[in-house]
């Protein structure tokens, strides 16, 4: 008996003709998530990837497959000849070893010449555990549920089925620049933009001395985490002090905040262009803060050359926090490392900005030099998953 695991792929299922190029992916992305393991070996087929165990131990596995994007859920199934004498004796082993007290049998058959159709290999089998134990049957809500496939070559058995990250393989959906400030909500934000397929690069600005030197730190911290994800993700650090100056020596303050974030955006639209990347995301959700009302969001974002996601846009705070405890970034974004969002008190700040009263108070100052400064000057950084497991 051969010990595997199972994974199924859930969206998947819905791309016809490309399936197998999603498949194909899937299958890299989880190679190299598994890649400490050494013993494994992987068979991926149209329907299923198996991987083979081979004396890997299946609970330091599995907790590496929860974070791939692509895979709707797994199991540990046992790999049996076709015989259903061998098929009686491994469900009574298994059902004895989970120690429930009722079960039920559940049996596909894609092998439609195996001579046994699949509610009698139900009945032999529950039969056999029923002489052999004290188990119950229970058809609606079964303590243990034994599933039973027979395929062309194999039978396979299996209890548990563990729900996985979903989506769809990472790489599959193209590449965006994410706009990451260090707190809660972006990195959250940057997860949900890879479960569904979008590799990402990240964009963060900095306004030396006003900001501490820790915060890049508390930002490369939290794209460590997110390497668990995505093997290798870029970071450019925009030098933002002098615009976010003059920002404030120009602008009426109501309106520095609104004119701080149309300039992120132009420099994010430079860099994303010359990256290739899609689209330009951020970790906004709607109505949080003064920049992120509908009327705001709408002045803001016209500066944007390319289209902008917001994954979070409906999600409230609790359920923000939530995936972020999840993903173990919680307790690095709330360090106490100001960014250059909040520097600056700003009282009152509109939240129902008037586009042409905006480009009035950019007429003031020469941004384009400036915003030129900023992407020139970009310092490169790229964090990598090679000190991952110091981190998860």
């Amino acid at each position: 008996m051969d010990e595997l695991i199972m994974l199924r792929y859930g969206e998947l299922s819905t791309k016809g003709k490309n399936k197998r190029d999603f498949i194909n992916l899937l299958g890299c992305n989880v190679k190299h998530a598994l890649k400490k393991f050494s013993n494994l070996t992987y068979d991926i087929k149209y329907d299923h990837i198996y991987i083979h165990l081979n004396g890997e131990k299946y609970d330091d596995v599995s907790k590496r497959l929860l974070d791939v994007s692509g895979i709707y859920s797994f199991s540990k199934v046992y790999r049996l000849p076709i015989d259903l004498d061998v098929l009686k004796q491994e469900a009574l082993k298994l059902a004895l070893a989970e120690n429930k007290k009722t079960f039920k049998v559940h049996t596909k058959r894609p092998n439609k010449s195996f001579p046994i159709h699949s509610e009698e290999i139900n009945r032999l089998i529950a039969g056999e555990i029923l002489r052999n134990s004290d188990y119950k049957v229970d058809v609606h809500n079964p303590e243990l549920m034994i599933n039973i496939t027979v395929r062309e070559d194999y039978i396979y058995l299996f209890t548990d089925e563990t729900l996985a990250a979903g989506g769809y393989p990472l790489g599959s959906g193209g590449k965006s620049l994410m706009m990451l400030s260090g707190g809660i909500d972006s990195p959250v934000a940057a997860y949900l933009m890879m479960k569904r397929g979008i590799k990402i690069e990240c964009i963060h600005f900095a306004s030396p001395p006003y900001t501490n030197e820790a915060v890049i730190t508390k930002i490369k911290d939290l794209l460590k985490k997110l390497t668990a994800y995505q093997k290798e993700i870029k970071l450019f650090i925009v030098p933002f002090t002098k615009l976010q100056e003059e920002i404030y020596h120009h602008v009426n303050i109501s309106y520095a905040i609104t004119i701080m974030r149309r300039m992120m955006y132009r420099i994010a639209s430079r860099v994303a262009g010359k990256r290739k990347d899609l689209v330009i995301a951020n970790g906004e959700s709607l109505g949080q803060v003064a920049s992120q009302t509908l009327k705001s969001i709408s002045v803001i974002e016209k500066v944007s050359t390319l289209p902008v996601i917001r994954p979070l846009a409906i999600f409230d705070k609790v359920d923000i926090i939530k995936i972020a405890r999840k993903i173990d970034t919680y307790d690095i974004s709330i360090r106490p490392y100001e960014d250059c969002c909040t520097i600056f008190e700003v009282k009152n700040p509109t939240t129902a900005p008037n586009e042409e009263k905006a480009i009035e108070y950019e007429q003031l100052f020469d941004f384009e030099k400036l915003i030129d400064d900023c992407v020139n000057n970009l310092e490169v950084l790229t964090i990598t998953d090679e000190d991952e497991d110091d981190l998860l």
